[in-house]
């Protein structure tokens, strides 16, 4: 029956399927094809990771259990996810993850995923959603200045090295996401731990190293003098931090 759900997963926007186990130490990825996904029971292992692709914008589970540091991981998406749960037992370590992806040279960094988390049984030591902005990417490093021309001894004096450029500024980070859950009305606040900070600026790019003067040369007559070195290209400055999203929690 399982394989069969999974199956129907491929072709239909709206999937079911009885169980999905992941195992301990495992990673396994949801299909992509499906924007909803309605499971009877989720269990993830000890240490073991459920991976929730992009496109994947509801999930509807019966029964959720999660092992001792396990993991829910959501991809990052500019559509929010809807997790809802009729009964979870979540164990000691165990985490809701959809942290923003950390930008890159090519790339801007991501936001936290938006979520609305409804459980309506929980029984946990802890609820914790990590919904962090990712972090900027960093600034260039600046070019290397060219060495200055070594000097003859039948023409002028050396060639002065050249300066090397400036290092550009990190880009900013991530927002965090913005996070709604929704828990039943005896369980604790106290127990409740969202991440919701925007990601760190990129770090700045260095400026460029000097170039050399040209070295200086005896000649038979006289003594050619060295040139001077360039002056080193200015540090960039850091990105700012992203913005930091917002948690509500309301009581079933």
């Amino acid at each position: 029956m399982r394989k069969l759900c999974l199956l129907a997963a491929l072709i239909s926007p709206l999937a079911c399927a009885q169980v999905v186990s992941v195992e301990s130490n495992a990673l396994m990825r949801l299909p992509n094809t499906a924007s909803t996904l309605q499971l009877e029971r989720l269990e993830v292992a000890d240490y073991g990771t459920l991976l929730i692709p992009s496109n994947v914008t509801e999930v509807i589970v019966g029964e959720l259990r999660l092992g001792r540091e396990a993991r829910i991981a959501i991809v990052p998406s500019e559509q929010p996810l809807e997790l809802k749960v009729s009964r979870a037992q979540l164990s000691e370590g165990s985490q809701i993850t959809a942290r923003g992806a950390p930008g890159t040279y090519l790339k801007a960094a991501r936001s936290g995923r938006n979520l609305n988390v409804q459980i309506r049984a929980l029984s946990a030591p802890l609820l914790w959603v990590d919904a962090r902005g990712g972090a900027g990417a960093p600034g260039f490093v600046g070019l290397d200045g060219a060495n200055g021309q070594a000097p003859g001894c039948t023409w002028g004096q050396a060639g002065r090295g050249a300066d090397g450029s400036n290092g550009s500024d990190g880009q900013p980070g991530a927002p965090g996401a913005l996070v709604r859950l929704e828990v039943p009305r005896d369980y604790p606040a106290q127990q409740i731990k969202v991440q919701v900070a925007g990601g760190a600026g990129g770090v700045a790019g260095p400026g460029g190293k000097p170039g050399a003067g040209g070295k200086a040369k005896g000649c038979f007559v006289y003594k050619a003098d060295g040139g001077k070195s360039g002056r080193p290209g200015a540090d960039g400055q850091p990105g700012s931090a992203g913005a930091t999203g917002a948690v509500t929690v309301q009581r079933l």
